[in-house]
Order: C-alpha cells, then sequence, then structure tokens
C-alpha cells in the first residue's frame, strides 16, 4: 500500500511554498514579463521578485506551521487558490475585497454561468489532490522547545533573504512595487487572504453600524403634487452595458436600430460608473455618498434614494430580473420576476428582460398614483452573452457559446455581447413606445442607465470587477440615455431640447440621487442642485430645504 513517509514541518512549508509559487500564480508571472524588460536586468528584477515571493510565503506558512491548526488552514488556501487562480487566468480578473463581495452576493443563476469542466479540473488538480496529498502526508513535529527554535531558525532565514535581496536590488524592486500597485492584487493566495480580511471587516463595521435616515424632510413641490394627471418615472438599470458598443454613442456597428427612432430620445456620450461591480454600482447610484466617499457599511446602514421618494409621497416599486437591489430597495415595493413561468420569456431558470414589461399595460390602467417604476435588468450580463437574448436577435455571429472567454475568438465575445445590447435596444424601445402610446392618459418618463461597463478582451481582461483606480475605460464608461413625454416635460417643468443641448456634459452616477429627486421635484436638505443633470434645463429651480 502506497505510505508517504514523514517530514518536517519546514520542509512541508517550503514545498507549499514553491506550489503556490507555481501552479497559483501563472496570471502574476505573465502580468511581470509584460511589465519588465527582458535585458539581464529585468531578468534580475524577476528573479528578485521570484525569490521574495518565495521566501514572504515559506515565512507566513512557518508562522502557521502547528499542530491541529496546519493542515486545516492550507487546505483553506489550497481549495481557495485553485478557485482564484481559475479566474485569474480564464477572466483576468484581480481578487480584492470587492470580487469576494461579487462572490458573497452572486444568485445560483449567476453562478451557474461560470461553472465549466476546465474550473473543475482546476479545483481537482490544483485544489482537491493537493489537499489530499497533504492531509496523507504525516508531519513529524519537535518537542515544543525544539520546534519554536527551528521556527526561528526559518523565520530568521527568510526575513534575511527579504532583507537581503530587497537590498541588492532596491532601485529595481521600489520602482516595481511603486508603479504596479496591482501585482499585490495577483499574488496568489496572499491576495485571498488580504481580501477576505477586508470583507469580514467590512461586514463588523457595517453590523456596528446604527441605521441613519436621510431626507426626513423629503416633500414634493405643490404644483406637482396638483396636476391633473398621474405620473410614471421609469428608471431602467442595466447591467454591463458599456457605452462603447452603443451606436447611438459612436459605435460603427448598428446595435441601436429601434432607439435610433425613437422621436426625443436624448443619449449622453459621458456617462461613468461610481464601481465596476453590481454589488458596489447598485448601493451607490441610490445613495448620497458619491464615489468619492462611498463605503459599503455606510451604504447598507443607511437609506438611499428610493425610501426618500417613498417619504416624499411617490409610490415606488422595484421590479427585478437580476440578483436583487443590494439592499436599495429593502423598505420599497417588491416585484421579482426573474422567476416568471412565461413560456415565452423564460427557460432554464431565467428570463430574458421582456418580462420587465409584462402587464406593464395593466400597471398603467390602474395608476393611482405617481409612481417611480426601477426595472432592474439582466442586460448584457457575462460570461453568457448568448443567453441574455432570444434567438432572433443573434444578428451579429459567430457567437461564443462557452463561458471560457479567453478560448473563443474575439470577434465571438464581441459579436455576443453586440446581441445583448441589440436586445437591450428593443426592450428600452418597447418601453418608451407603451409611454407614448399611454401619454394622453399618463405623464410618463424614462432614464436608463448601466450600473457598470464590461471588458471585452482589451489587456487581456473580461467581464468588469477589476479594482476602479486600475480597471480600463470599458468597465466604467457607461450607457445613459432618457426618454420623456410632452406632458412630462410640462408639468415638470423641463426642456428636453436643453437637455440635449448639454448631452456632453460629464456625467456619473454620483447625479443620479440629485437628478431624480430634482426632476421628481421633491424638496429636501439632501438635495444638491449642483449634481442634478436637469438643474440648468428646469424652468424653477428646486428648493433645497435647510
Amino acid at each position: 500500500m502506497f505510505k508517504i513517509k514523514a517530514i518536517r514541518p519546514e520542509l512541508l512549508t517550503l514545498l507549499v511554498s514553491l506550489f503556490f509559487l507555481l501552479a497559483f500564480n501563472l496570471a502574476l508571472w505573465q502580468h511581470l514579463l509584460q511589465i519588465t524588460n527582458s535585458d539581464w536586468q529585468g531578468l534580475l528584477l524577476r528573479g528578485s521578485f521570484a525569490l521574495l515571493l518565495l521566501a514572504a510565503f515559506n515565512l507566513l506558512l512557518t508562522l502557521m506551521a502547528f499542530r491541529g491548526v496546519f493542515k486545516p488552514l492550507l487546505s483553506v488556501l489550497l481549495l481557495g487558490g485553485a478557485g482564484a487562480a481559475y479566474f485569474m487566468n480564464q477572466y483576468g480578473v484581480m481578487i480584492d475585497k470587492g470580487m469576494l463581495r461579487n462572490i458573497a452576493e452572486t444568485n445560483p443563476a449567476e453562478a451557474f454561468d461560470l461553472l465549466s469542466v476546465k474550473l473543475g479540473l482546476y479545483l481537482l488538480l490544483l485544489g482537491v489532490l493537493p489537499t489530499w496529498l497533504l492531509w496523507q502526508t504525516p508531519v513529524n513535529y519537535r518537542v515544543w522547545h525544539f520546534e519554536l527554535l527551528r521556527k526561528l531558525v526559518v523565520i530568521t532565514g527568510c526575513a534575511a533573504i527579504l532583507g537581503g535581496v530587497a537590498l541588492a536590488n532596491y532601485q529595481g524592486l521600489a520602482s516595481l512595487f511603486r508603479n504596479h500597485k496591482e501585482l499585490r492584487l495577483l499574488v496568489t493566495p496572499s491576495n485571498l487572504v488580504n481580501a477576505g480580511s477586508g470583507y469580514l471587516r467590512e461586514q463588523f463595521a457595517s453590523a456596528k453600524q446604527p441605521f441613519q435616515r436621510i431626507g426626513e424632510d423629503a416633500l414634493r413641490a405643490v404644483k406637482v403634487n396638483n396636476h391633473g394627471r398621474k405620473s410614471l418615472t421609469v428608471l431602467v438599470v442595466g447591467e454591463s452595458a458599456r457605452a462603447e458598443n452603443f451606436s447611438l454613442l459612436g459605435y460603427g456597428r448598428q446595435t441601436n436600430p429601434e432607439l435610433q427612432k425613437q422621436d426625443d430620445l436624448i443619449s449622453f456620450p459621458n456617462a461613468y460608473s461610481c464601481g465596476t461591480e453590481t454589488a458596489v454600482s447598485v448601493p451607490c447610484m441610490f445613495s448620497n455618498l458619491g464615489r468619492e466617499n462611498y463605503q459599503a457599511s455606510i451604504a447598507e446602514n443607511q437609506e438611499g434614494l428610493l425610501d426618500v421618494l417613498q417619504r416624499s409621497g411617490l409610490q415606488v416599486i422595484w421590479r427585478d430580473n437580476q440578483s436583487g437591489c443590494k439592499g436599495t430597495c429593502d423598505r420599497v415595493t417588491q416585484d421579482d420576476v426573474s422567476n416568471d413561468n412565461d413560456p415565452l420569456l423564460c427557460a432554464n431558470g431565467e428570463c430574458h428582460d421582456e418580462i420587465l414589461l409584462k402587464n406593464l399595460q395593466s400597471f398603467i390602467d390602474n395608476l393611482q398614483q405617481d409612481t417611480v417604476l426601477v426595472l432592474h435588468a439582466m442586460g448584457s450580463h457575462g460570461p453568457a452573452y448568448f443567453k441574455r437574448y432570444p434567438k432572433k436577435f443573434e444578428q451579429f455571429t459567430p457567437v461564443c457559446t462557452s463561458n471560457a472567454l479567453n478560448e473563443c475568438a474575439r470577434e465571438e465575445i464581441v459579436n455576443g455581447y453586440d446581441n445583448t445590447i441589440l436586445y437591450t435596444d428593443h426592450v428600452l424601445a418597447t418601453l418608451i413606445d407603451l409611454l407614448r402610446q399611454n401619454q394622453e392618459k399618463i405623464d410618463s418618463g424614462m432614464l436608463y442607465i448601466s450600473d457598470h461597463g464590461e471588458s471585452l478582451g482589451e489587456y487581456n481582461l473580461f467581464l468588469h470587477g477589476t479594482p476602479y483606480v486600475m480597471a480600463p475605460e470599458q468597465q466604467k464608461h457607461v450607457g445613459m440615455l432618457a426618454w420623456f413625454s410632452k406632458g412630462y416635460q410640462q408639468n415638470f417643468g423641463f426642456d428636453s431640447q436643453c437637455l440635449r443641448d448639454n448631452r456632453e456634459q460629464a456625467l456619473s452616477h454620483d447625479n443620479l440621487f440629485h437628478s431624480m429627486l430634482g426632476l421628481l421635484q421633491v424638496q429636501t436638505s439632501v438635495y444638491n442642485a449642483q449634481l442634478d443633470m436637469f438643474a440648468a434645463c428646469r424652468q424653477t429651480a428646486v428648493v433645497a430645504k435647510q
């Protein structure tokens, strides 16, 4: 029978350190090759970096190498590192607390889209098999005082290597770390440990925060409360829709043929997101914090835009075809249509976005008060872009039908993604047509903005979630559109032509909170006219209460 000989803990830590260095860090080494020269100085820098990393791994593992805790901790690192290595190699993602937050808040349908045979092989070969070998290997610990002495020797040796290498190539390493802060997010599994501790601290801080009400003085202007017809304001929150692929915003392909024909549609070419992932962008865009001041622990324990709108007297409804509202709609009416059983629009546990418009005519017919309806779309959520639209909208071919995007031709990835934008175009145009058909009955308006953009292989990145300061334009520059009926413009007192003339203005998610308050004539002390995108085109200024 196969039997592994017992080994000393210091040999085990060295072997595991080498395994981490070689098996989990392919993305790191590929990136290091790109950002360093291939001359002798570059080779020396690469070697120094690898030796630093090996010594650091070994030092940290030595601190963990105690009977009863070492193997369980290593098991977690091996299994987690295998998964991290797959997603980093496959999609070019970087691991930080935001990425862990995405994982924690992913729904089953989204998680299923990420499953593949290749992921299974990564987990098996880099996670399960090494973990099994680890538990099959006896560790020969010494008497405790000799064990501590040996650990001290190893730690001292590792520290000496770290110091010696750093001093020998100080200039090169200092420049490397100073100019490439992304490296720390690529070192696996230390990136997992840092991300996990950051996420747990965030959750702990959130649990300690008292819940804060905002805009308690919110009231609508008298004139809009007394207007004759009811109003319906539809806010569509898109998903992963980058501005670069909207023909309305200059894309070479015709991805917006139906919206192109819509009267009074306004497209905004200079809109940017608050984050690069839904778990940040959605709560941020509905808060009054702004990107610079946004903290998840604060946003989770504070009211947002929908609470203030509801308090002012508006009916507020969140209709969802995605992974939920990330806490922003917790205190308003919710309608989850993502699990509808409509045979034409739903299959395999998910629905196409036209489900958001189902029974909307009946809703309009029975409208009893001014209403804000938020539609949270599945949009262009990847990597399975081909699932996001009905087959008849597959205009651009061939299409990647795998979630292993780096194994598809880039043309196939872009084709699938463009088809999702084409379908979003149809959904929005259908919504506008419905609102226009009812403009003698209600005053209506629509504002569409995506939560973040998407990478389609640029810079070897796919999907989204790259830390904001490092994220490419494609993950931050988002689609934003607006349409308002003539009655809506008259009753709410703003000029859409003025808005069109100012469409080039710089906009972001920071504007949404204040623009919606201004648009709907909600007077409150939390309103900031300087962030209201409609303010310059309004006949009468909204009064911000003091």
